[in-house]
């Protein structure tokens, strides 16, 4: 039957332009990252194909080896990938090709440095791979047929990288994706099987299928040149391999395959379970964050295999979210073969892979802060905010999670999150039982806060809080290592064995002096504070606010409004510092109108203090005026 060819220019999206520019013009000194990343579509196509023909093994047709096929025609200065996996049809082309909106475009756009080494590091990350062939090619002609349609259904994609590209019916007898790239001048370097053996050496060895490459033998005497397809890459699952067979090159290879990333990874573990339940596990802590990290729309997770036949990418159920960062493989022989997502959900066989992996992880992680700091270091830059989530989402290794992570401190009064928990336990004063911290919108407003100074006058380290994340951290991390936490915002403060027994006969001496001063505080704020008290934590401030030891944070609270939750106040206490000169001005005041005014004062300025916002900012502002004209007359 004659094909319909309904042939027709279309234009590509903004984005898609800007994106073929900055290929074409700017990253020449990477342009070998183009054959990687076309392999590598070439691979997930047949990957797809592969899971697919679980439930319909008709989609094979005649040709059940799948394979990935390069080649190379020097006369017309063409460079040909080809596979026979899934394929596409009119409208998946269109979709996947003529835009690109999905595949995170505009946070690549977001993330380019100007640097081209830095920048072509992030092509096959941001899912944007196939437009690399225009980094080598002036012309780009793509024919694909979607595996299970008949030959009449396929589809031919050609451009040149300009505003727009044509797209037509077509006959096709195989199924899959050939892709022809048609040279620019100056390339011609790539049209030898020596160059091409060797990027394909490099970037994809590991590729389970193999990955076929056309060596041309020249004609001698009366024999005519030659085209043998030769397998260049070892084509077997590196994962299967015993890890004293795998060299530290051949990991790193895999992961940049694996990851879509240009970077070495930071560490891997790769391990096999025997017994039982059998599975191996190859899994990377990358260098650096992915783009999407913070999506909480995106799937993050490693890759499923049964039995080395590949099942889905990102199978979040195989890693808690808190690991989100981590990739790499895991292939079991007690799943079936056509496990799918649901399936996953509520499978024992699941869990015990999957809490297994996670002890690998955070064992992995140990091993790193413990023997290689530098590396830690650069870990925790990128992941230690994710990591903090883990003692929420994983009640089983709360300790382990604990003793990972690092925080900012009153010891080194610098932002840099060095200071583990250990650490803090082996500085601890002598009878000291308590670990303390503070929570605050910054790093600043917690170095600087005054529920600070007693601590700082005895020596007395303070964890410094300032990630948002860290609210979350505390309220599900009550201990560690036997040392409970202690905020030193909440509550009565109790230093316990580290006071003496004359600082506490010197507080009751105190409150019992300021017992009048107290009552008419509270007199004059009346519902605006629960209590006021004389403060045992106050050295230079003349006031401060206090929650009780179990109510939300005032900067917790508003973090949850800021996200949209319906929170109630929480009424803190007022703590009164009884030796500041401020403190003494309002006792001697007679004036109950001026002496209220003070009071409102001290309150606001407690407030603010503690990053938080005036109920009544003008009333603020009146009253403080008053006392600067009082103070000039």
């Amino acid at each position: 039957m004659t094909v319909d060819t309904h042939k027709e220019t279309l234009g590509f999206q903004a984005e898609v332009k800007q994106l073929l520019q900055l290929m074409i013009h700017s990253l020449y000194s990477n342009k070998e990252i183009f054959l990687r990343e076309l392999i590598s579509n070439a691979s997930d196509a047949c990957d797809k194909l592969r899971f697919a023909a679980l439930s319909d093994n008709s989609l094979y047709g005649d040709d059940g080896e799948l394979k990935i096929h390069v080649s190379y025609d020097p006369a017309a200065r063409t460079i040909t990938v080809r596979d026979n996996g899934v394929g596409m049809d009119r409208q998946e082309v269109i979709d996947n090709i003529g835009t690109i909106a999905r595949s995170g475009t505009r946070a690549f756009f977001e993330q380019l440095s100007g640097d081209q080494q830095q920048d072509a590091r992030l092509i096959g990350q941001f899912g944007v791979g196939f437009y690399s062939a225009f980094i080598v090619a002036d012309r780009v002609t793509l024919s694909t047929r979607r595996a299970g349609l008949g030959t009449e259904h396929g589809v031919r994609w050609e451009s040149a990288g300009a505003g727009d590209y044509t797209l037509e019916n077509i006959e096709r007898a195989e199924r899959g994706t050939e892709i022809v790239l048609h040279l620019r001048e100056g390339e011609d370097e790539l049209l030898n099987d020596w160059r091409l053996r060797s990027i394909i050496t490099k970037y994809s060895d590991h590729i389970q299928l193999p990955v076929l490459l056309d060596v041309r033998k020249p004609a001698k005497d009366d024999e005519p040149e030659t085209i043998d397809a030769e397998q260049v890459n070892k084509g077997s699952a590196l994962w299967a391999r015993p890890k004293s067979e795998v060299s530290d090159e051949e990991y790193q290879a895999f992961y940049k395959h694996v990851a879509h990333d240009f970077e070495e990874p930071l560490a891997w573990t790769h391990n096999r379970v025997e017994g039982k339940l059998e599975y191996t596990s190859l899994l990377y802590v990358p260098g650096r964050a992915p783009f999407d990290l913070w999506d909480r729309d995106t799937h993050h997770g490693v890759k499923l295999y049964v039995q080395r036949v590949f099942i889905m990418d990102d199978a979040e159920h195989l890693m808690p979210r808190y690991l989100r960062f981590v990739r790499g493989v895991i292939d079991s022989n007690d799943l079936p073969l056509n496990v799918s997502r649901e399936i996953l959900q509520s499978n024992k066989v699941i869990d015990s892979i999957r809490a297994g992996s996670v002890k690998k992880v955070l064992g992995l992680l140990e091993d790193l802060a413990k023997n290689s700091a530098d590396k830690y270091t650069s870990f925790w830059e990128a992941f230690g905010r994710v990591l903090k989530e883990g003692p929420a989402e994983d009640f089983a290794n709360r300790e382990q999670i604990a003793g990972l992570l690092r925080f900012a401190s009153t010891q080194t009064d610098t932002p840099e999150q060095t200071v583990s928990l250990s650490d803090y336990i082996a500085r601890m004063k002598d009878g000291q039982e308590a670990i303390y911290y503070i929570t605050a919108d910054g790093f600043a407003a917690a170095k600087n806060s005054p529920h600070l100074e007693v601590f700082r006058k005895k020596g007395i380290e303070v964890l410094l809080m300032s990630d948002r994340v860290d609210e979350w951290l505390m309220s599900h991390l009550e201990d560690f290592e036997g040392k409970r936490f202690v905020s030193v915002a909440k509550g009565d403060l109790d230093l316990g064995a580290i006071e003496s027994e004359e600082d506490k006969a010197q507080q009751k001496a105190v409150e019992d002096r300021c017992k009048g001063l107290v009552e008419r505080v509270k007199t004059a704020l009346g519902d605006a504070v629960q209590e006021v008290r004389v403060s045992h934590r106050l050295t230079d401030s003349p006031a401060c606010l206090v929650v009780s030891e179990h109510a939300l944070s005032p900067h917790f609270e508003r973090l949850l409004r800021e996200a949209g939750q319906d929170v109630p106040g929480t009424k803190p206490s007022l703590e009164l510092n009884p030796e500041h000169p401020l403190i003494a001005r309002l006792d001697a005041e007679a004036n109950d109108a001026r002496f209220s005014d003070l009071a409102q004062l001290l309150l606001g300025q407690a407030m603010l203090a503690e990053g938080g916002q005036l109920d009544d900012p003008a009333g603020f502002v009146r009253r403080l005026n008053g006392l600067l004209l009082d103070l000039a007359a």
